[in-house]
């Protein structure tokens, strides 16, 4: 089954169910291609066959430029979803889009960075719709288990300069065992897409999280950065610690309670969410964020996420008019704390509403930083009626 959602500033997004990945691809080429379609993005279930999936996409696509990436849960025309393939058409006349594949992260530096992105823009002024400098922005898609993340948006930030840039790390329907990234036709790992977009539409890159400092600090006074595992907090075994800040066992330590009590770095005046992905055997604690000795970490306390969504909402809206459609990078744990609170279908709505389409993610990225539980996005207006 196919959701449609249209508009005249040059969006076109859809949905599809179909386990059969064919049927997928024809079913979503179907409701997105048109003579004037410049670029697709997409986000898909990570249960689809991925090597049958890439092939399908290239047959119902054929020449049209595809980006996009597997997901822990998809945000449709219709609100979240599971299972399914989501998409973006996007109409050459109001975009000028150019991508491009870094495959090699672990040697990702400046000197790599800047002739990437100037190609980029480029690329982009040949085609561009508006003015470059002024128009545009940078969407990154990453592996989601790379742990690359930091290095990686660091240098993608220098390199862009002023151009700001949001994107997600890809997931695998929470099995934190394989996610990927799409490029040139295929499925990749430990790899990313930077896709640059010149539009003429008015946008805004946004943040939010739900989130509020608490008065516990806690130094890491013992950590294994390669692997993001935080050993000691305060001088006593990790675990230990945080279990007894949120006061339950060890063994009761769960996704479900890192959701709910996550921790954050203080930078800028701002609070960065730090994550907790699990419990490791030796009472150390796994992060999905980087993580080093002497950074001070702060205890954060959640206030209510519908809300707090409801009025990011409002504000793009103020700003920007009646939304022609947002792509949303929502991370996972959000979800699964809207699952813990039954508000799922409620989120659903207020997302319909507003014309979101993105996916669950496994951390987001804002202007070259990495961080956790918060819904980041784009959100496009309308052009001006002339």
């Amino acid at each position: 089954m196919t959701t449609r959602l249209t508009n005249k500033s040059g969006l076109i997004t859809a949905a599809s169910r179909a386990s059969d990945p064919y049927v997928a691809a024809n079913e979503l080429a179907a409701s997105l291609y048109h003579e004037h379609a410049g670029f697709v993005l997409f986000f898909c279930s990570a249960e689809y066959p991925l090597a049958a999936l890439a092939q399908a996409l290239s047959s119902a696509f054929g020449e049209l430029p595809i980006s996009g990436c597997t997901t822990a849960g998809e945000l449709t025309p219709d609100g979240y979803d599971r299972g399914s393939v989501v998409a973006i058409c996007f109409d050459q006349r109001f975009f000028a889009v150019e991508t491009a594949l870094i495959d090699d992260l672990e040697h990702f530096d400046l000197p790599t960075a800047q002739p990437l992105v100037d190609k980029l823009l480029e690329r982009c002024r040949r085609q561009a719709v508006a003015p470059v400098n002024e128009h545009s922005f940078a969407l990154t898609l990453l592996d989601g288990l790379s742990s690359r993340e930091e290095q990686v948006l660091a240098t993608l930030d220098a390199a862009l300069g002023r151009i700001p840039s949001f994107g997600g790390s890809a997931g695998d329907d929470n099995h934190l065992t394989h996610t990927h990234v799409y490029a040139n036709g295929r499925f990749h790992t430990r790899a990313a897409v930077v896709v640059m977009m010149n539009t003429r539409l008015p946008f805004e890159v946004f943040s939010t999280h739900h989130l509020e400092p608490l008065e516990h600090k806690l130094v890491v006074t013992a950590a294994d950065r390669e692997r993001r595992r935080v050993l000691e907090l305060n001088g006593v075994p990790a675990a230990e610690l945080y279990a007894a800040l949120v006061g339950c066992s060890v063994e009761a330590l769960a996704p479900p309670i890192f959701a709910q009590h996550p921790l954050a770095v203080h930078l800028g005046g701002q609070h960065y969410i730090r994550s907790i992905q699990r419990v490791n055997d030796d009472g150390s604690l796994s992060f999905y964020c980087a993580v080093e000795n002497g950074i001070v970490l702060t205890a954060m306390q959640p206030t209510p996420l519908l809300t707090d969504l409801a009025h990011m909402l409002q504000r793009v809206e103020a700003r920007l008019g009646e939304p022609a459609a947002i792509i949303g990078c929502d991370c996972f744990l959000r979800r699964m704390a809207l699952e813990s609170l039954g508000q799922l279908d409620q989120a659903s709505t207020l997302l319909r509403q507003a014309r979101v389409v993105g996916f669950n993610t496994y951390g987001e990225q804002h202007h070259g930083m990495h961080v956790n539980q918060t819904f980041t996005g784009v959100a496009f207006g309308a052009l001006p009626t002339p």
